[in-house]
């Protein structure tokens, strides 16, 4: 028992340092697709989300879950559907966010309104797509080969 409690804690913190790079990642593909390039936020949003998606499957196959299924076809397909599912989750949570008024009259940081709501949004999103994306792949795509299905 003590040696799950590591192990997941261990998983956590990695998945957490993981998370933190590949938000930046994510973050700075958005900003430039969003802010540089004027490309519309939810188009924006999906590009950075596939840059990503790629960044993260890598460090978490890796790295974070020591995944060392053979069936790496499976992984893919699953880690795809993980991404598809807490996407979706992620693009609701953006639209519900972007849907609170008080939310585009925030400013900070010298970011006038409703910009900054725009951005307090995409980190919010952002979160939620976070823990959604934890919890399907650590039961569902890179679950420990021993608890694999035959």
């Amino acid at each position: 028992m003590k040696e799950q409690v590591k192990t997941t804690s261990v998983q956590l913190i990695k998945y957490g340092l993981v998370g933190i790079s590949n938000s930046l990642l994510t973050f700075i593909v958005i900003y430039i697709c969003f802010d540089l390039l004027s490309i519309n936020i939810y188009v924006s949003d999906v590009i950075g989300y596939i840059v990503g998606l790629i960044n993260s499957f890598v460090w978490n196959k890796q790295w974070v879950f020591k995944s060392h299924n053979h069936k790496i076809k499976r992984e893919i397909l699953l880690f795809v559907l993980g991404f598809l599912l807490c996407f979706g989750i992620q693009i609701f949570s953006l639209w519900a966010f972007m849907s609170i008024e008080w939310i585009k009259d925030i400013s900070l940081l010298g970011i006038d309104a409703p910009k900054c709501g725009e951005y307090i949004s995409i980190i919010g999103g952002m979160a939620t797509y976070t823990i959604c994306n934890y919890i399907y792949n650590r039961f569902v795509t890179f679950k420990p080969f021993n608890e694999q299905p035959q």
